[in-house]
């Protein structure tokens, strides 16, 4: 019982005297960082180690800082869908387990920063027609309640389809109520022929787009930074790029890399993507092989945590889907 006092006792040291220390630069060392693995360990033994540790993944949530100490690692996927992701293919307890092995296999490789896991959820799904297949709500909310629980992200990503953008954003945009919940669009499938044609959107659409987030965030007290991902494999999937400003504070607008193949084939879309620089935060795709079937993709050869890293610019958001 002392024992576990002064285990108690330490974590709200760690926790409640330090706070400002989540914004070391060094988040992997920090007392922060401490004091959050130290209450999960004993957050199933007492209702007070997790009452601080729910308390202090609040505060990594809508930390300021939260995108500047850590690389985010998620797994991307339709929860019902084995072939469009590797999310579809696992519960959410064993996606849990495998994301945090990769989550260490990243983590013996960054240095300072931490790892923060994240489920990436395609939340709009395109059909035929450029209609939109829209994900069952108590199926979404399972995953953001477990990645609260556990200190996960959630990502929602919206197909926009025939709709607007803005009519993508209204679908998505609530869930922002969670502090772990981030959103994404995906171009390609800005389209009424999917599987066709690739989609597209302008730079213009993507700043009405972070414009609507920061005046919804800002109408609901929405707290922290959010990131907005867009994806981008070809040139034409954003019309105007140079147009595209990344200035809708607390909007953090993310430039991923997506697309599959060799790793030179990805490093030439990577390096192609980094010419925006008005877009400075950049994400990047991997895709796990799953199947030799025509039709399903993957990397070969998969590139390693340690190359994934060494790109230039260093993505912060690292996706595989």
């Amino acid at each position: 019982m002392i024992a576990k006092r002064r285990i108690i006792f330490t974590i709200i040291f760690l926790a409640v005297l330090i706070p400002g220390n989540i914004l070391n630069s060094n988040y992997s060392y920090s007392y922060f960082k401490r004091a959050l693995d130290l209450s999960a360990k004993w957050a199933e033994k007492s209702a007070n180690a997790a009452a601080i540790h729910k308390r202090l993944l609040n505060i990594m949530y809508v930390s300021p800082s939260l995108f500047e100490n850590n690389h985010i690692l998620a797994y991307y996927g339709h929860p019902k869908s084995k072939i469009m992701g590797i999310v579809g293919r696992h519960s959410i307890p064993d996606l849990a387990v495998m994301l945090m092995k990769e989550a260490g296999n990243y983590d013996s490789e960054n240095s300072e920063k931490g790892i923060v896991p994240a489920f990436y959820l395609i939340y709009g799904t395109c059909q035929p027609a450029g209609e939109i297949n829209i994900i069952d709500k108590k199926l979404v909310d399972s995953y953001i309640q477990y990645a609260l629980a556990k200190g996960f992200l959630v990502y929602l990503d919206h197909q926009i389809g025939k709709y607007t953008i803005s009519q993508a954003m209204d679908h998505i945009l609530p869930f922002l109520k969670y502090p772990n919940v981030h959103l994404a669009l995906d171009p390609e499938w800005r389209t009424i022929r999917p599987m066709r044609e690739v989609g597209s959107i302008t730079g213009k659409e993507l700043n009405a787009a972070q414009q609507q987030m920061k005046e919804y965030m800002a109408a609901n007290n929405i707290p922290g930074k959010r990131q907005l991902v867009i994806h981008q494999f070809q040139s034409k999937m954003i019309r105007d790029i140079h147009d595209v400003k990344a200035a809708y504070d607390p909007v953090i607008l993310v430039h991923a890399t997506s697309g599959w193949g060799s790793p030179q084939a990805k490093l030439s879309t990577h390096s192609r993507n980094s010419k925006a620089s008005n877009i400075p935060y950049k994400g990047f795709k991997l895709w796990y092989y799953y199947s030799s079937k025509s039709g399903v993709h993957y990397d070969n050869p998969l590139m390693t945590p340690a190359q994934v890293l060494g790109l230039n610019p260093e993505p912060g958001l690292i996706i595989y889907q």
